[in-house]
């Protein structure tokens, strides 16, 4: 099982700096055989390349507005359109640095590429003002996603353990 973690964010603009911080940090763990963790920062259409490699499962953790409480978790699964848009269409210029996971995801299937199962782990950002630090109460909220990531990982990797082992018996 190939799985990738990502970390996104501008470490320049306070919490919108959390996905790369969470990275940072899940670094000392060790993971299972075909794990890798990379810290993309605003580097969207490098996830967006890295991602044709393919891969069963991607996570991605970044800053997240949805209207929460800052510091809020979420684990948002990615529904993968079916639909592609026609060919004669002309696709929106992207601003490489500003890409967010919406934007990378979408940009997989134009280069050529599919998509596995990919789930987002973000946190409810309190500013996105220029500054490099998290606010307090975002990183108050940095264990619990690397918790959740681990969690997420680790469940993956052990349920494609079990199913080959019932496959041999």
């Amino acid at each position: 099982m190939r799985t990738l973690i990502a970390g996104l964010g501008n470490i320049f603009e306070g919490d919108d700096g959390f996905g790369v911080t969470v990275a940072h940090r899940l670094a000392a763990t060790h993971w299972p055989d075909g794990v890798e963790l990379r810290e993309y920062g605003i580097r969207g259409v490098h996830l967006a390349y890295q991602l044709l490699d393919g891969y069963d499962l991607v996570v991605i953790v970044d800053a997240v507005s949805r209207g929460g409480e800052p510091g809020n978790l979420y684990v948002i699964e990615h529904a993968a359109e079916t639909a592609s848009p026609a060919p004669d269409v002309a696709a929106p210029m992207l601003d490489a640095h500003d890409l967010g996971p919406d934007a990378v995801l979408a940009l997989v299937p134009q280069l050529g590429g599919d998509l596995g199962r990919v789930v987002i782990v973000g946190c409810e950002p309190a500013t996105v003002a220029p500054q490099m630090a998290l606010s307090p109460v975002v990183a108050q909220s940095v264990d619990r996603a690397m918790n959740l990531v681990t969690a997420l990982v680790r469940d993956a990797h052990a349920n494609v353990a079990v199913e080959g082992s019932n496959r041999r018996r």
